[in-house]
C-alpha cells in the first residue's frame, strides 16, 4: 500500500508536468546545496527546480500522460518544471551548467514530446520572445517610416514643382518688366 506522503508527492508532480510548459531534466550530484539555490535564483519565475526520486517522477509522468522520458530518470535527478519562457529557462540551465560542470542536462519534455539534450541546446540558443517581439516591433516601424516616406513623396513632388513654377513665373515677370522699359 502507498504511503500519503508518496502517493501525494506523485499528484503534485504529475500536476507540474501537466501545468508547465516544458521540463528540463537534469543530474544535479555534486552540487552543493549552495549550488543549486544559485541555480534556482538564475531560474528565477521562470522555472522551478525540484529534486525527486526517479520512481515517483516516473508514476507521476506516467499519470501526467508523458511519455519518453524513463530513460532519464537514472541516478540522482531534478527537474526544472518550466512556467514561462522555455527559451528563458533552457539558457539559464545550460549557462549554469557551462560554469558548474556537476550539473548535467538529460533530456527534456515540451509540446508532448521528449527533447534530447541538444535539442535542449538549440532552444537555448533562440532569441528570447521579447527579444523577437522587440525586433519585430523595430521592422515593422522601420517599414511604416518606409511607407509614409513613399506616400508623401508624391505629395512633396507636387509642391516643389508648384513653388518652382511659382519662382519660374516670378522671375519671367521680372524679365517681361525690363524688356517693356
Amino acid at each position: 500500500m502507498a504511503k500519503p506522503d508518496k502517493v501525494e508527492a506523485v499528484a503534485e508532480i504529475a500536476d507540474r508536468f501537466r501545468n508547465s510548459s516544458a521540463a528540463v531534466v537534469t543530474q544535479y550530484s555534486g552540487l552543493s546545496v549552495s549550488q543549486l539555490s544559485e541555480l534556482r535564483r538564475a531560474l528565477g519565475n521562470t522555472a522551478k527546480y525540484r529534486v525527486a526520486k526517479n520512481t515517483l517522477v516516473k508514476r507521476a509522468a506516467e499519470e501526467a500522460g508523458v511519455d519518453g522520458l524513463d530513460d532519464l530518470f537514472v541516478g540522482p535527478t531534478a527537474i526544472a518544471f518550466v512556467e514561462g519562457e522555455a527559451v528563458d529557462a533552457a539558457k539559464a540551465i545550460r549557462n549554469f551548467a557551462k560554469d558548474n560542470n556537476a550539473l548535467v542536462i538529460k533530456g527534456g519534455y515540451m509540446d508532448g514530446r521528449a527533447l534530447s539534450v541538444s535539442e535542449i541546446e538549440t532552444l537555448a540558443d533562440l532569441e528570447s520572445r521579447d527579444e523577437l517581439l522587440a525586433k519585430t516591433a523595430g521592422v515593422l516601424k522601420a517599414k511604416l517610416s518606409q511607407s509614409a516616406r513613399l506616400f508623401a513623396a508624391p505629395a512633396t513632388q507636387v509642391a516643389r514643382l508648384a513653388a518652382a513654377l511659382e519662382d519660374k513665373r516670378q522671375s519671367g515677370d521680372g524679365a517681361e518688366q525690363a524688356a517693356e522699359s
